[in-house]
């Protein structure tokens, strides 16, 4: 069970990456002029909007339920993969358009991270313990 703090905080940042990939891919269903520019600047072609739009969409709709969301972050991490390899092939900026995925990502997996026990166990973060050489060592000089 986890606290209502960490629960809270762990939604909120979900949330974010679920508002965001909503609101990208919903755009694309529309088409507004700056969203075909966009796209098209990006070298892919018009007819392609909508199936990025789909495949974003449903990422993001998978990673908003609880029981698939893992599966849902595994399929935008491929996804912002992919907006990775656009950017570097268009030698776009680094930290403004080729990392940007990247943060979305790390926010995304920092999400279900705080909120899954299970992946908590799979990928544990722990704080460094000195070694028992070092507490010898700590000793002595204090």
């Amino acid at each position: 069970m986890i606290s209502k703090r960490r629960f809270r905080v762990a939604w909120t940042i979900s949330g974010l990456v679920i508002l965001f990939m909503l609101f990208d891919s919903i755009s694309k269903f529309f088409k507004p002029a700056s969203v075909v520019e966009g796209t098209v600047s990006l070298g892919f072609s018009e007819h392609h909007i909508f199936v990025i739009g789909i495949l974003g969409f449903l990422s993001a709709i998978l990673y908003m339920i609880p029981r698939f969301s893992v599966l849902g972050a595994i399929l935008l991490t491929g996804y912002f993969g992919g907006a990775i390899a656009t950017h570097v092939r268009l030698d776009n900026p680094l930290f403004t358009h080729t990392l940007f995925p990247v943060y979305i990502a790390v926010l995304a997996w920092a999400g279900i991270w705080l909120r899954d026990e299970n992946l908590r166990k799979l990928f544990p973060i722990k704080k460094e313990r000195p070694s028992d050489e070092n507490k010898i060592e700590q000793a002595k000089i204090g």
